[in-house]
């Protein structure tokens, strides 16, 4: 039986600002749907994912600022490039033995590492 991830709740204080970020670093806006007063779901994929974000009102009850989430790219530096090319601060690439990293925050401050791996064991 295959268990996939398909969806990870960030906690944010401003939904379009929050929204705006991800669409400049490539995330693309799937869902953006107010279902009700006090609820609404915007639901954002990283180019090439299967698993998804969603932002939004009356989504998580996190602390904006608390999540952390790592992605996986081809390639960290190239991955930095993208970031730097769309006005997005990002660390140094980070060489370790498991692989290449680049560390961002949201404009909340919620955590991204990017995890720079040509190849991954299960695809």
């Amino acid at each position: 039986m295959d268990w996939k991830i398909e969806l990870i709740p960030v906690p944010v204080t401003d939904v379009d600002r929050a929204k705006a970020f991800y669409e400049k670093i490539g995330f693309n806006a799937d869902h953006d749907h107010r279902v009700r007063e006090g609820l609404r779901f915007v639901q954002l994929t990283p180019p090439g994912s299967a698993c998804s974000i969603v932002i939004g009102e009356g989504i998580t009850e996190k602390t904006p600022g608390t999540q952390e989430i790592q992605v996986v790219v081809a390639d960290a530096a190239a991955a930095r490039a993208q970031l730097l090319e769309a006005g997005v601060e990002a660390s140094e690439v980070d060489p370790q033995p498991w692989g290449d990293f680049v560390h961002l925050t949201d404009p909340d401050g919620n955590s991204w590492s990017l995890q720079g791996l040509k190849s991954r064991p299960n695809g």
